[in-house]
């Protein structure tokens, strides 16, 4: 079995290439055309292959149609299907929205959700040829709830969670799964450099009181790849500690 994910030289998309890569899936690792992000890409895959699974990776700007549809073509040549899409990369451009440029909407918008349209049309048509697939887009807590400075991340989010109801409506009968999650806040550097007094007050709204660990996130993403969750279609499982509640 074999799975793309987009963003994966860093952050959660590192975490879940190597989840998945413990579960046995060949991996497809998609990074941001700069060396750095080459570097760090081929680190992830080298942690992957220790697995004993084959990771190779894949430069493409998902912003892109043209780039993607190149990529998804080289990942089929390569390992000869895809079999799981992981859309996670995504990028912030925070501020007020009387604030916000239109350059700042734009990016937001074509990164997070483009990427999504972008990657999922050649990929599904794979996954339709071979009466099977799942895929699995990120999304956010803030596309369910808003969250202020957030405007255009959040409207992201929210249109990625519409896009995937309705891409599961389409193609359930083709065997193909189309699921989202939704993670809230996650333990990252940036949380680190929080006061506890600040960290106190974030947790008033959280009812496990702490942050979320990206390994939590890539369990979730690995059940909703795996043939345990054959039956589950069309959700968006909030990652949050009990966010809303």
């Amino acid at each position: 079995m074999v799975v793309l994910i987009t963003g994966a030289s860093q952050g959660i998309g590192e975490c879940i290439a190597k989840r998945l890569a413990k579960d046995g899936w060949d991996i497809a690792i998609n990074y941001y055309p700069t060396n750095d992000d080459r570097v760090k890409a081929e680190k992830v895959a080298e942690a992957c292959r220790e697995s004993g699974v084959k990771a190779e990776i894949f430069p493409a700007d998902v912003s892109d149609f043209g780039q993607c549809a190149e990529m998804v073509k080289a990942v089929r040549d390569a390992f000869g299907s895809i079999d799981g899409l992981v859309n996670n990369a995504g990028i912030t451009k925070d501020t007020l929205l009387t604030l916000m440029s239109e350059e700042q909407y734009d990016q937001v918008i074509a990164v997070n959700q483009k990427s999504v349209f972008n990657m999922m049309k050649p990929v599904v048509k794979i996954m339709m040829k071979q009466k099977h697939g799942a895929v699995v887009n990120m999304a956010s807590v803030a596309g369910l709830y808003g969250n202020p400075g957030q405007f255009n991340y959040s409207a992201s989010k929210a249109a990625i969670i519409g896009m995937t109801m309705t891409a599961a409506k389409e193609v359930g009968a083709r065997n193909i799964r189309v699921n989202a999650v939704a993670p809230g806040l996650i333990k990252t550097p940036m949380t680190d450099k929080l006061t506890d007094e600040q960290k106190a007050k974030i947790f008033e709204q959280v009812a496990m009181k702490r942050f979320g660990e990206v390994e939590e996130i890539a369990s979730v993403v690995a059940f909703l790849l795996s043939d345990d969750a054959s039956y589950v279609t069309g959700q968006t499982i909030e990652i949050s500690g009990g966010l809303s509640m």
